[in-house]
């Protein structure tokens, strides 16, 4: 499982000109799933990322998670993550959870997500979504579970 972390001011998902998730300052969080993935894996990396702390404190570290900010989660699932890019010219998408499995997960990773953080925001599985965001930093992380 991957998550690619960025700390935004905003950001918002549309899907065929509707907006389906929007937060205000928070994270941005774009999901790949693995075929060795796992509800367990899911949740750990759910606690991960509202824990992870990447907002500065009064001294100007790095101290503070999205709670502590009363920010909020925005979840992208993005298969692209999972790609293998270790040779030639274009990505191999073996590593990638298949489709109907990864639904199942993703849904499972936002139930998670909603009972932990009832405001936490997600896209739409499988859509050709736009994603607009101002990131603040900007701040990226990649996660790995």
């Amino acid at each position: 499982m991957i998550a690619l972390l960025q700390r935004v001011n905003y950001a918002k998902v549309v899907v065929e000109g509707k907006t389906v998730g929007e937060i205000d300052k928070g994270i941005l969080v774009f999901l790949g799933l693995e075929r060795d993935d796992n509800e367990r894996l899911c949740q750990k990396m759910f606690d991960k990322i509202i824990k992870y702390r990447v907002f500065y404190d009064e001294n100007g570290k790095m101290n503070l998670n999205v709670s502590q900010v009363n920010g909020n989660v925005l979840v992208v699932s993005q298969f692209t993550l999972a790609a293998n890019t270790s040779s030639g010219n274009r990505p191999s998408f073996d590593p990638a959870m298949p489709p109907t499995e990864a639904k199942e997960l993703y849904d499972k990773f936002m139930l998670y997500a909603e009972e932990k953080l009832p405001t936490v925001q997600h896209g739409e599985f499988a859509a050709d979504m736009k994603v607009d965001l101002e990131n603040d930093g900007p701040v990226t992380f990649i996660l790995k579970l």
